[in-house]
């Protein structure tokens, strides 16, 4: 076994094998040197502030090749003016390599204009300065849509929302105004319903109803009546109907009186005008009337008991003139009250005895 494993040809097979081998892989490096360019390293040149057509210029010189990469836009820099370079200038690199060029744009990205047609202007405004869009001039027109964003302008052009801008571009916008009023109602009667559509849309107002007499929608039917009627003053955005037909007015003549006494009211001028006098009625304030206050009856209070204290009268006799003795007359002393007080008798010894008190008499009424 030994021995035939350490035969000369066994030996012989192994050492052309190994030589086979050493061959193949010299022959791969050196292909791959020729092929890579190996020992041939070429320094990237400075091209950082030059224009990009002078840096692919020199780079076309140099043997290598590159690619292009729009930055953000900086004003404070030239547009095309390179502003960075990779690999980095002085790095030695093979021929063919590519360098990538990092260039200011000539101005902004582009952006898509958002649709803010028709829309409240202050929301409109902050969603154009939102995306970058500068607001230039406001310019208001006469429109229905009061203080609603109406068109875009860029230069002067009208702007449909989607199209694109550069970034932080000055544009125009057309607010509405609100409408204007006493317009007069141009006459259509005669014209095709679409020459009708185009003057209506022209004097700024709106087509409304649109009856065509055979039921149709035929846009060449001839205008034979329309309401409100020409030279009527109204506010715009107001609406125009209109009816339209493939006869001649002499022969809708009955559908044009009928239509008359719909929309068309006669006024009776023979009466004189009814004048209207405003009157101005300040309100008056009257003193509420209090009723006199009711006679109040008072009582009167009972008065207490007055005494009299008679004074005492001294009587003298006379002499008597008889045998007799002469009775003493009676005195009547008038009171206040016209009453007339009995005579009292004398006692014996020739005085008089003192009098009781009477009671006054009170009369209440």
């Amino acid at each position: 076994m030994l021995k035939s494993l350490f035969s000369w040809k066994v030996l012989l097979n192994l050492v052309v094998a190994i030589g086979v081998f050493v061959g193949l892989v010299w022959l791969t490096f050196r292909w791959l040197e020729y092929h890579t360019n190996h020992g041939q390293e070429i320094p990237v040149p400075n091209v950082v502030n030059k224009s990009v057509h002078d840096a692919v210029k020199i780079l076309d010189d140099t043997g290598l090749e590159y690619e292009v990469d729009s930055a953000t836009y900086d004003p404070k820099y030239r547009p095309f003016q390179v502003l960075q370079i990779y690999p980095a200038p002085g790095s030695r690199v093979k021929d063919g390599r590519t360098v990538r060029l990092k260039v200011n744009p000539r101005t902004w990205a582009q952006i898509a204009v958002p649709d803010v047609i028709n829309k409240y202007s202050g929301l409109a405004f902050q969603r154009l300065d939102q995306v970058g869009l500068k607001i230039g001039d406001t310019i208001y027109e006469p429109s229905i849509q009061k203080d609603a964003l109406l068109r875009i302008l860029y230069k002067g052009n009208a702007v449909n929302p989607g199209a694109r801008l550069p970034r932080f571009s000055v544009i125009d916008v057309v607010v509405g105004s609100g409408p204007m009023r006493n317009i007069s109602i141009p006459n259509v009667v005669g014209l095709s319903v679409k020459e009708a559509r185009a003057v209506i849309t022209k004097s700024m107002f709106e087509v409304g109803l649109v009856e065509h007499e055979d039921g149709g929608k035929d846009e060449s039917d001839i205008i034979y009546y329309q309401d409100p009627s020409s030279g009527d003053v109204r506010d715009q955005g107001m609406q125009i109907d209109l009816w339209a037909s493939k006869k001649t007015p002499a022969e809708l003549r009955a559908k044009i009186e009928q239509l008359n006494s719909i929309y068309r009211m006669k006024v009776d001028t023979s009466l004189p005008p009814v004048r209207y006098e405003e009157v101005h009625n300040e309100p008056s304030y009257e003193a509420p009337v209090i009723p006199p206050p009711a006679p109040r009856r008072e009582t009167p209070k009972p008065e207490g008991q007055k005494t009299e204290t008679p004074k005492p009268q001294t009587t003298t006799p006379k002499p008597a003139t008889g045998s007799g003795t002469e009775k003493p007359k009676a005195s009547t002393t008038p009171s206040s009250t016209g009453s007339t007080t009995k005579p009292t008798a004398s006692t014996t010894t020739g005085q008089q005895p003192a009098q009781k008190p009477k009671a006054k008499k009170v009369v209440v009424e």
